[in-house]
């Protein structure tokens, strides 16, 4: 009885202890807007250099340089200052009002082996830059990042992402926040350029990245200019929506804020696309796009209602395991769920909108929480997603707590590939993804 008396004891006073110390966390307050002082550049010389993924085996580079006349090439090899090959590109800019854009180079290297370091340079000058290709098999990681912008929050995030042995990110919209302000997607592209010229960022668009003007200017010029997607390489007709496979993973990008109803080119590329995913070479099959479908966060409510009402039989039909979204300024886990309610047939959806915006954090959320809201937190942070294996993954949320990362929700997750759930799909669900 003793050794009961002194366990429950211990039991209590842990208890006791998480919930006060839960209590005691104090949220963080928005931080000021991070300033980039002018400096003395070439025009020649490249910067805001990023990579993403561009069909099998290869990378797009892309980058800036003010001078009109560089050349659109990446020389590229396996030893530092040694370039064995060479990329030929493209370049394109734009105009926004009283803003002209620097020359935006996009080229294509490749094929690349897997999980290797590559150095390579651009535009024949400047400084050297180095890339890891993802791995040709399991394990593998993603960083999972939304709402980003360009504050000290923005940098806490990004500081720890890099402290993560990630592959690739992924990033369900909101890049910027540059809101017309062109200069400040020059900055972003400065901001980001340490992590996103060495790892392939994978973006899709937010309702920040619209900044049209009627009869003057169109939706996304500059998120499209700047960030272009393989929405080729997937056959898609947009850069808004687009599909990739690495390793054993294909990730659907969607666009929330472009035409997603049943008359849609966006619905009849997703259908195309589900219909032509195969489970055994890719047995995990994840979707990111910016509004949540699922959210007890008082921000944003039935903002995704009417796409999810267009898209969700089709993602369910497909069995996809994972939803990342962003657009509320906080975390949110959902159980599997499907049609409003739980299904251990339908993905897990989690709210990621809380890389480090501007705006600060949506810090209230609706009580009592919905039975499928698993864990939900309004604090800034990043996620890591590691695919162990083709039927397990792990899923950490690491809150940002002051400028140090904490993990603070986990969980294993189960692919459905070999749950039987594709199985037991209704027949009439199942045509959804071959009817024209």
């Amino acid at each position: 009885m003793e050794k009961w008396g002194r366990f429950l004891l211990v039991t209590v006073s842990a208890l006791i202890f998480a919930s006060v110390a839960a209590d005691d966390y104090v949220r963080p307050k928005p931080r000021e807007t991070l300033q980039f002082p002018w400096k003395q550049k070439s025009s020649s010389l490249p910067e805001q250099v990023h990579i993403s993924l561009a069909g099998d085996k290869h990378m797009r580079v892309t980058w800036v340089t003010s001078d009109k006349s560089s050349p659109s090439f990446v020389e590229y090899g396996t030893s530092p200052g040694k370039y064995s090959y060479l990329g030929q590109g493209e370049s394109t800019s734009y105009s926004y009002i009283m803003y002209r854009s620097g020359k935006i180079h996009h080229t294509v290297i490749g094929p690349l082996e897997a999980d290797t370091v590559y150095y390579y340079r651009c535009s024949g000058e400047g400084p050297e830059f180095h890339l890891k290709t993802p791995p040709a098999q399991f394990p593998i990681t993603f960083a999972v990042a939304g709402d980003l912008g360009q504050t000290g929050w923005t940098k806490s995030t990004l500081d720890h992402i890099d402290q993560c042995i990630y592959a690739v990110h992924l990033l369900p919209g909101d890049l910027s926040y540059a809101d017309y302000m062109q200069h400040k997607w020059d900055t972003f592209g400065e901001l980001v350029q340490p992590l996103a010229s060495v790892r392939p960022w994978m973006v899709t668009q937010g309702n920040h990245e619209k900044e049209s003007i009627p009869f003057i200017v169109d939706e996304f010029v500059s998120f499209n200019s700047r960030w272009k997607m393989p929405y080729e390489e997937s056959g898609s007709n947009s850069n808004l929506y687009y599909s990739f496979e690495v390793v054993g993973v294909h990730t659907i990008m969607l666009g929330s804020y472009t035409d997603y109803d049943r008359y849609s080119d966006q619905y009849r590329w997703l259908k195309a696309d589900l219909a032509k995913v195969d489970r055994e070479r890719t047995p995990w099959l994840i979707v990111l796009f910016h509004v949540p479908w699922y959210n007890s966060n008082n921000a944003h409510q039935h903002e995704g209602d009417e796409m999810m009402a267009e898209m969700e039989p089709l993602l369910y039909a497909s069995g996809v395991d994972i939803v990342f979204t962003g657009h509320v300024h906080a975390y949110e886990r959902t159980k599997r769920v499907n049609n409003g309610k739980s299904d251990p047939c339908g993905p897990v959806h989690i709210t990621i909108g809380d890389g480090g915006n501007r705006e600060g954090l949506a810090r209230k959320y609706k009580d009592p929480s919905p039975e499928w809201s698993v864990f939900r937190e309004a604090s800034f942070g990043h996620g890591e997603l590691q695919m162990v294996n083709s039927t397990h993954a792990l899923w950490t949320w690491h809150r940002n707590d002051d400028d140090e990362p904490t993990r603070s929700d986990e969980v294993w997750l189960n692919s459905l590939v070999n749950s039987g759930c594709l199985k037991k799909r209704p027949q009439e669900l199942r045509k959804m993804l071959l009817e024209p």
